[in-house]
């Protein structure tokens, strides 16, 4: 299974936008300071995600959300992540980790 995901800075609220196969480990990477691109927005929550049965599914989706550049098309995603509970669930769990 491989997932695209949308990460929030708790420290200017901007999000980052990316795909792995393992939520748990990127998220830690991310929050461990270990990718450039979000380095100086630590710390960082799992906003939402979306899951694929490939990688290339996740890669492409990850540019489409990358290509909306935030707006309403963006957050229209986003919730339509969330209305699944399972998604929902995991959000939380993960968020307890941190």
């Amino acid at each position: 299974m491989f997932y695209t995901y949308i990460l929030k800075s708790l420290k200017d609220g901007r999000r980052y936008i990316g795909h792995t196969n393992n939520l748990e480990v990127r998220l830690k990477f991310h929050n461990n300071g270990a990718n450039p691109s979000t380095k100086n927005r630590r710390p960082l929550e799992l906003a939402c995600f979306k899951a694929f049965d490939t990688k290339l599914e996740a890669a492409r989706y990850e540019r489409y959300l990358k290509s909306l550049k935030g707006g309403k098309q963006l957050e229209l995603e986003m919730s339509q992540m969330l209305k699944n509970a399972d998604v929902a669930q995991l959000v939380e769990q993960l968020h307890g980790k941190e």
